[in-house]
C-alpha cells in the first residue's frame, strides 16, 4: 500500500505592506530619538522645573489620549491610509513649529498638538498590522515593527545629543523633515486599491471597547499598557535626562546614550520574545516582562555611575522588550483578522497615554519634592502590580495555531483565536 505524502505548505510570511510600514517606523523613531534627550532642556531653558519641563512630555500624550476616539472612528469612517498619511504630516507641522517656540506655553501649545497626529497614525498602523498580520506570526510582525521603531530608537538619541551641541532646536527641524519622509514612503508604496476589500466582500463588524471588557486578557492589556506607558514612553523620557544631567554629567550626548542603550536592549528582547511567543504562549513574555523591568527601573534610581545606569537601561531594554510584542499579539489575537477593532485598539492605545500622561507629571513632582529615587521606585512598583491581572488572564495564542502557519487561514481558525 502506497502512502502519499503531504504537499509542502507554503509558510506564512510578512506581507509586502506591512514592510512599508516597518521601514516608515523606523524613519519615525529616528527622528522621534533626536528631540527625546533635548526636549526636557528645551523646556528647562524657558527657566521651569522638573515638573513643567514633564508636563511637555504629558502634554503630547494628553492630546493623544483626548483624541483616540475620534481617531478610531475615522479609521472606520475613512480607512487606515489616509488616517495614516494625515497623523505624520500633522506632527510633522507640529514639531517644526516647536522649533520656533519663543516661551514656555508656545512650546506646551505646539508639542501637544502634535499629540492629535501621533494617535491618528499609531492607531491606524495597529489597525492595519491587525488587519493584513496573518496570525501565525503575529509576535514576529509585532516583533519587526517594534523592532523598526527600537533600532530607530538607537541612533535617534545618539545623533539627537550630539545636534543638541549644535542649539536645542536643531534636532525637531530633523524630526519634522524625518515625518515627512515616513508619509512619502508610505503614500508611495502603500496604494489606496491594496488595501480596499473587494467588492462583494462583507463589510467588517466593528469590535468596540465595550466588547473587548467582557474579556479578561483584553483588561489585562488596558493594565499593563498604563503601566507600559507610564514607566516607558513617559517617565523614562522625561526624567532619565534630568537624572542623567543632576547625577551623571550635563552633557547632551550622555543622556541620549543612555536612552539608545536602553533601545539597544530593548530590541533584542523585542526579537527574542517575538518570535517565541508565538510558539510558547504570549503571557509568559508579558509577565516576565514587567517583572525584569519593573526591578531595574527601581535599582535606576539608585545608580551612581554611567557604567552601573548602561547596565540597567539595558536590563530594563530587555524587560521592556520581551512585553511589547507579546502584548501586541495578544491584542491582535483577541481582535482577530475578521473584525474592524478602531474602536478597542483605540482605548487600547488610550490606556497607554494615559499612564504617559500622568507617570512623568507624578515623578516630575515627586524629583522637585522627594528624590529621583521615589519616582523610579513608583514607576517599577506600578509595573510589577501589573503582572497581577496577566497572572489571572487567559492565553490568547490559539493552541491550533500550527495549522495556521499556512498562507490562507480558516475563517473558522480565526473565530478561534479571537475567542
Amino acid at each position: 500500500m502506497t502512502t502519499l505524502n503531504p504537499a509542502p505548505v507554503e509558510r506564512a510570511r510578512i506581507p509586502r505592506e506591512i514592510w512599508v510600514l516597518v521601514a516608515s517606523a523606523f524613519v519615525i523613531a529616528l527622528g522621534f530619538g533626536l528631540i527625546t534627550p533635548v526636549l526636557p532642556q528645551f523646556a528647562q531653558s524657558f527657566g521651569v522645573g522638573a515638573t513643567a519641563s514633564a508636563i511637555v512630555v504629558s502634554v503630547f500624550a494628553f492630546f493623544r489620549l483626548v483624541f483616540a476616539p475620534a481617531g478610531g472612528s475615522l479609521i472606520v469612517r475613512l480607512g487606515e491610509r489616509p488616517i495614516y498619511l494625515a497623523g505624520l504630516l500633522i506632527v510633522a507641522a507640529s514639531t517644526a513649529a516647536t522649533a520656533f517656540a519663543q516661551n514656555y506655553w508656545q512650546l506646551l501649545v505646539f508639542r501637544g498638538l502634535g499629540g492629535i497626529g501621533s494617535v491618528m497614525f499609531t492607531v491606524s498602523a495597529t489597525a492595519l498590522i491587525v488587519r493584513l498580520a496573518p496570525p501565525a506570526i503575529r509576535g514576529r510582525v509585532a516583533s519587526a515593527y517594534g523592532s523598526a521603531f527600537l533600532i530607530g530608537g538607537i541612533g535617534g538619541p545618539a545623533v539627537g545629543g550630539a545636534l543638541g551641541g549644535l542649539g536645542l532646536r536643531v534636532p525637531f527641524l530633523a524630526y519634522a523633515g524625518a515625518l515627512v519622509l515616513a508619509a512619502a514612503l508610505v503614500a508611495t508604496f502603500i496604494s489606496s486599491q491594496a488595501l480596499r476589500p473587494a467588492p462583494d466582500a462583507p463589510v467588517l463588524p466593528v469590535m468596540t471597547a465595550r466588547e473587548g471588557l467582557q474579556d479578561n486578557a483584553y483588561r489585562a492589556g488596558l493594565v499593563s499598557a498604563f503601566a507600559n506607558g507610564w514607566a516607558n514612553f513617559g517617565v523614562r523620557n522625561a526624567i532619565i535626562p534630568l537624572f542623567v544631567a543632576a547625577n551623571i554629567g550635563k552633557e547632551p550626548w550622555l543622556a541620549g546614550a543612555v536612552l539608545a542603550i536602553y533601545a539597544g536592549g530593548n530590541a533584542v528582547g523585542m526579537n527574542v520574545a517575538g518570535r517565541l511567543s508565538d510558539r510558547v504562549g504570549r503571557r509568559p513574555f508579558i509577565v516576565g516582562g514587567l517583572v525584569v523591568a519593573g526591578v531595574a527601573t527601581i535599582a535606576t534610581g539608585f545608580a551612581t555611575s554611567f557604567p552601573v545606569l548602561v547596565v540597567l537601561s539595558i536590563i530594563a531594554g530587555l524587560g521592556s522588550g520581551a512585553l511589547n510584542p507579546a502584548q501586541q499579539a495578544a491584542i491582535a489575537d483577541i481582535v482577530g483578522r475578521d473584525r474592524n477593532g478602531g474602536p478597542a485598539l483605540a482605548a487600547f492605545q488610550m490606556s497607554s497615554d494615559a499612564g504617559a500622561i500622568i507617570g512623568p507629571v507624578l515623578a516630575g513632582a515627586l524629583v522637585d519634592s522627594g528624590s529621583f529615587a521615589l519616582a523610579f521606585g513608583v514607576t517599577g512598583v506600578l509595573s510589577l502590580l501589573a503582572t497581577i491581572p496577566w497572572s489571572r488572564a487567559r492565553e490568547t495564542l490559539p493552541r491550533h495555531l500550527d495549522h495556521d502557519a499556512v498562507v490562507g487561514v480558516t475563517s473558522a481558525d480565526q473565530q478561534v483565536s479571537e475567542r
